[in-house]
């Protein structure tokens, strides 16, 4: 039989046509130019099911050998660049299939008993999801303690913290990088929920409405490690809704838009703070570029990539809803369009991950440029008012009262620690000496030695508590 042959009996649907399918046609559905990264999951999965046939007694133990020694060829040939992938097979479950055959002959074609493409693909994205959500996982652990070792090391550094990008109260820098350590565990734990929901087994479904083959699935999904938090098979119980729903793709992709938008926010942070209006960090020159025109330039084009690639993961969530939401049961070619955003959020998630990981151990900080912003904007007002609440005042009025005072000081082009203490008396009797310690950027800091709080003491804390959680 020649391969023209062969691949043209890999599709089993041929003998019903009369006519060949255009190229046209070809083009606008193969999908083997995409999927083929699934080539490890397809085997993978095929190789469990080929196990369970045989220890049914649905393919005898020479068939299954052959198998095993067909894919372990095809393993070495896909490795090492000699696979051929073809166009007219249309996705790489039938090139894999179709070049197993070619090498075990009949056996290659019985290792589709019992299953479909539909329930083969859904194992297949499934099994190469469950490897990128693990290794994404890993990565935001590196992240996580990157920014622990650099929140560490500036606990005492002080950094206006901003609301409404107005001054508003002097924060530990430490502190301030530990707030995306509390997103990105919290993406951590997204991802560990996604891939609770993701590591279970189609396969067996078949087409759509199960088999009359006697598979065992649970077996299959011991084999592929698709078990739950106790160990016991995890298996799509009904299969219209195994070969048909991609919702777990779909809350992978939320999950991966959320950690971007962090990304984007702690961006948007990098790019502020390294421009020369605000010059508290620096980045290293290896994560930055130059003007073609402008000689002075250092441009931060790390973050703002990942500002513009967060829109990308956005859009890619925002299509794989939209494909899912008008389809009836069961399975739709519709679906072919999942793998290209799910594939490219994946990559983009990935490398933005790496990238950081790097990035933020690669950050200047500037401590004299942040002290100086943060006693331009009178940050220590609301400290102020919190002196006069303890002194008896109610808060209310003590708000009042404190706002005559920043006025004036504005108006004398001073902060609130400058202005003399007989000045400030004469805002509120109850003011003393004490009050320049309060007014002051440390003792402010000092002061939020609250749980959660930016005091350095809560910093270290913190920082010893990611240490542990995070294996530091």
């Amino acid at each position: 039989m020649s391969a023209n042959q062969l691949d043209k009996k890999s599709q089993a649907w041929s003998a019903l046509f009369s006519e060949p399918m255009s190229d046209l046609v070809k083009r606008y559905t193969a999908s083997v130019g995409f999927d083929q990264r699934l080539w490890q999951a397809d085997i993978t999965g095929s190789l469990a099911h080929a196990e369970m046939l045989a220890a049914q007694g649905i393919i005898g133990a020479d068939d299954h050998a052959a198998i095993q020694r067909g894919m372990a060829q095809i393993t070495q040939e896909i490795e090492s660049g000699g696979f051929e992938w073809k166009l007219d097979l249309e996705d790489v479950h039938l090139n894999i299939e179709a070049r197993l055959t070619q090498i075990v002959g009949d056996a290659g074609k019985r290792l589709h008993t019992g299953r479909s493409r539909n329930d083969q693909v859904a194992t297949d994205v499934r099994l190469w999801l469950r490897d990128e959500i693990t290794a994404i996982g890993g990565l935001l652990t590196e992240l996580q303690r990157a920014l622990v070792e650099v929140a560490d090391k500036n606990a005492e550094v002080i950094l206006p913290g901003f609301t409404h990008l107005q001054v508003a109260q002097p924060v530990s820098f430490g502190h301030h990088l530990l707030a995306y350590v509390e997103m990105f565990s919290r993406d951590a734990e997204r991802m560990g929920d996604v891939f609770r929901r993701t590591n279970r087994l189609p396969l067996g479904a078949a087409a759509l409405a199960g088999t009359s083959y006697p598979l065992d699935r649970e077996r299959v999904a011991k084999t592929l490690g698709m078990v739950d938090a106790d160990g016991n098979p995890a298996v799509c119980q009904n299969s219209l809704d195994a070969v048909s729903d991609r919702d777990f793709a779909i809350e992978f992709t939320a999950a991966a838009a959320l950690c971007m938008i962090h990304f984007s926010r702690m961006s948007e942070e990098l790019v502020l703070w390294m421009s020369q209006n605000f010059g508290f960090i620096d980045l290293a020159d290896r994560f930055c570029t130059g003007s073609s025109i402008m000689p002075q330039k250092k441009n931060p084009d790390v973050p703002e990539l990942a500002r513009g690639k967060t829109g990308r993961v956005v859009g890619h969530l925002m299509g794989l809803i939209t494909l899912m939401k008008g389809q009836p049961l069961a399975y739709n070619k519709d679906n072919q369009e999942d793998k290209e955003p799910l594939f490219d959020t994946v990559d983009t998630l990935k490398d933005t991950l790496r990238i950081f990981c790097e990035l933020v151990a690669g950050i200047t900080v500037k401590p004299e440029a942040m002290e100086r912003a943060a006693l331009r904007g009178y940050a220590t007002a609301t400290d102020l008012a919190d002196y006069l609440v303890k002194k008896g005042l109610p808060f209310r009025d003590a708000h009042e009262v404190v706002a005559h005072a920043v006025k004036m000081a504005i108006g004398e082009g001073l902060d609130l620690s400058a202005l003399p203490l007989e000045t400030l008396r004469g805002f509120n009797s109850a003011i003393d000496a004490d009050v320049f310690e309060v007014l002051s950027l440390r003792g402010s800091l000092n002061a939020r030695n609250v749980l959660g709080g930016t005091a350095p003491a809560q910093v270290r804390a913190q920082v010893a508590r990611h240490r542990a959680r995070l294996g530091q």
